[in-house]
Protein backbone atom coordinates (compact mmCIF):
# COMPACT_ATOMS: atom_id res chain seq x y z
CA UNK A 1 0.00 0.00 0.00
CA UNK A 2 1.82 3.10 -1.23
CA UNK A 3 1.50 6.70 -0.22
CA UNK A 4 -0.29 7.72 -3.40
CA UNK A 5 -3.13 6.45 -5.53
CA UNK A 6 -2.57 7.39 -9.12
CA UNK A 7 -0.84 10.49 -10.41
CA UNK A 8 -0.87 13.28 -7.86
CA UNK A 9 -3.53 11.79 -5.56
CA UNK A 10 -2.67 11.10 -1.92
CA UNK A 11 -3.77 7.69 -0.64
CA UNK A 12 -6.17 9.38 1.77
CA UNK A 13 -7.89 11.59 -0.84
CA UNK A 14 -11.61 10.81 -0.55
CA UNK A 15 -12.56 10.38 -4.21
CA UNK A 16 -14.60 7.18 -4.66
CA UNK A 17 -18.38 7.12 -4.35
CA UNK A 18 -19.81 4.20 -2.41
CA UNK A 19 -20.63 2.10 -5.49
CA UNK A 20 -17.07 2.37 -6.80
CA UNK A 21 -15.56 1.66 -3.36
CA UNK A 22 -17.84 -1.36 -3.03
CA UNK A 23 -16.79 -2.67 -6.44
CA UNK A 24 -13.09 -2.09 -5.76
CA UNK A 25 -13.28 -3.82 -2.38
CA UNK A 26 -15.50 -6.68 -3.55
CA UNK A 27 -18.19 -5.81 -1.00
CA UNK A 28 -21.81 -4.74 -1.26
CA UNK A 29 -22.58 -1.04 -0.63
CA UNK A 30 -24.83 -2.06 2.28
CA UNK A 31 -21.83 -3.81 3.85
CA UNK A 32 -19.82 -0.59 3.59
CA UNK A 33 -22.65 1.28 5.32
CA UNK A 34 -22.78 -1.39 8.04
CA UNK A 35 -19.01 -1.21 8.59
CA UNK A 36 -19.33 2.54 8.92
CA UNK A 37 -22.09 2.16 11.54
CA UNK A 38 -19.83 -0.26 13.43
CA UNK A 39 -16.99 2.25 13.34
CA UNK A 40 -14.66 0.09 11.27
CA UNK A 41 -14.41 2.64 8.47
CA UNK A 42 -14.90 6.40 8.40
CA UNK A 43 -15.32 7.65 4.84
CA UNK A 44 -15.12 11.33 4.01
CA UNK A 45 -18.28 13.27 3.30
CA UNK A 46 -19.23 15.74 0.60
CA UNK A 47 -20.95 19.01 1.45
CA UNK A 48 -24.26 17.27 0.72
CA UNK A 49 -23.43 14.34 3.01
CA UNK A 50 -22.49 11.78 0.37
CA UNK A 51 -19.81 9.26 1.30
CA UNK A 52 -16.42 9.46 -0.39
CA UNK A 53 -13.86 6.72 0.06
CA UNK A 54 -10.10 6.99 -0.36
CA UNK A 55 -7.68 4.42 -1.71
CA UNK A 56 -6.63 3.79 1.89
CA UNK A 57 -10.30 3.17 2.81
CA UNK A 58 -10.63 0.67 -0.05
CA UNK A 59 -7.48 -1.14 1.13
CA UNK A 60 -8.91 -1.26 4.65
CA UNK A 61 -12.20 -2.65 3.32
CA UNK A 62 -10.27 -5.34 1.44
CA UNK A 63 -8.42 -6.25 4.63
CA UNK A 64 -11.70 -6.44 6.58
CA UNK A 65 -13.21 -8.61 3.83
CA UNK A 66 -10.19 -10.91 3.89
CA UNK A 67 -10.33 -11.29 7.67
CA UNK A 68 -14.07 -11.98 7.75
CA UNK A 69 -13.75 -14.44 4.85
CA UNK A 70 -11.12 -16.22 6.93
CA UNK A 71 -13.57 -16.68 9.78
CA UNK A 72 -12.68 -13.71 11.98
CA UNK A 73 -15.71 -12.10 13.62
CA UNK A 74 -16.33 -8.36 13.56
CA UNK A 75 -15.04 -7.86 17.12
CA UNK A 76 -11.92 -9.81 16.17
CA UNK A 77 -11.51 -7.59 13.10
CA UNK A 78 -11.90 -4.50 15.29
CA UNK A 79 -9.22 -5.77 17.69
CA UNK A 80 -6.84 -6.69 14.85
CA UNK A 81 -7.23 -3.22 13.32
CA UNK A 82 -6.59 -1.60 16.73
CA UNK A 83 -3.44 -3.68 17.18
CA UNK A 84 -2.23 -2.85 13.67
CA UNK A 85 -2.72 0.85 14.44
CA UNK A 86 -0.78 0.46 17.68
CA UNK A 87 2.05 -1.30 15.87
CA UNK A 88 2.19 1.49 13.27
CA UNK A 89 2.28 4.15 16.00
CA UNK A 90 4.98 2.28 17.91
CA UNK A 91 7.08 1.86 14.77
CA UNK A 92 6.86 5.60 14.12
CA UNK A 93 7.81 6.36 17.73
CA UNK A 94 10.69 3.87 17.54
CA UNK A 95 11.96 5.64 14.42
CA UNK A 96 11.72 9.03 16.17
CA UNK A 97 13.66 7.68 19.15
CA UNK A 98 16.28 6.17 16.84
CA UNK A 99 16.72 9.54 15.11
CA UNK A 100 16.97 11.27 18.49
CA UNK A 101 19.56 8.74 19.67
CA UNK A 102 21.61 9.22 16.50
CA UNK A 103 21.50 13.01 16.94
CA UNK A 104 22.52 12.70 20.59
CA UNK A 105 25.41 10.40 19.70
CA UNK A 106 26.58 12.82 17.02
CA UNK A 107 26.36 15.76 19.42
CA UNK A 108 28.32 13.79 22.00
CA UNK A 109 30.91 12.80 19.40
CA UNK A 110 31.32 16.45 18.42
CA UNK A 111 31.54 17.51 22.06
CA UNK A 112 34.23 14.94 22.79
CA UNK A 113 36.11 15.94 19.64
CA UNK A 114 35.92 19.62 20.60
CA UNK A 115 37.04 18.80 24.12
CA UNK A 116 40.12 16.98 22.78
CA UNK A 117 41.16 19.88 20.55
CA UNK A 118 40.34 22.65 23.05
CA UNK A 119 40.35 21.39 26.66
CA UNK A 120 39.19 24.78 27.98
CA UNK A 121 36.06 24.80 25.84
CA UNK A 122 33.04 23.21 27.46
CA UNK A 123 30.54 21.26 25.33
CA UNK A 124 27.11 22.71 24.64
CA UNK A 125 24.44 20.17 23.79
CA UNK A 126 21.01 21.04 22.47
CA UNK A 127 18.26 18.61 23.34
CA UNK A 128 15.29 17.58 21.24
CA UNK A 129 13.21 20.17 23.10
CA UNK A 130 11.61 22.41 20.42
CA UNK A 131 11.73 25.37 22.81
CA UNK A 132 15.42 25.65 22.00
CA UNK A 133 16.55 25.09 25.58
CA UNK A 134 20.28 24.98 26.10
CA UNK A 135 22.35 22.87 28.49
CA UNK A 136 25.59 24.47 29.63
CA UNK A 137 28.10 22.53 31.71
CA UNK A 138 30.26 24.38 34.21
CA UNK A 139 33.26 23.12 36.04
CA UNK A 140 33.16 23.42 39.75
CA UNK A 141 36.10 25.21 41.31
CA UNK A 142 37.64 21.95 42.52
CA UNK A 143 38.31 20.65 39.00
Amino acid sequence: MGGRDGPGLPADAAVYVISVAAELSGLHPQTLRAYERMGLIMPGRTGGGGRRYSHRDVELLREIASLTAGGVGIEGVRRILELENQVTALQARNEELGDELAATREALRQAVSTRRTDPNRLPVLRGPDPSGSLVVWRRSRGQ
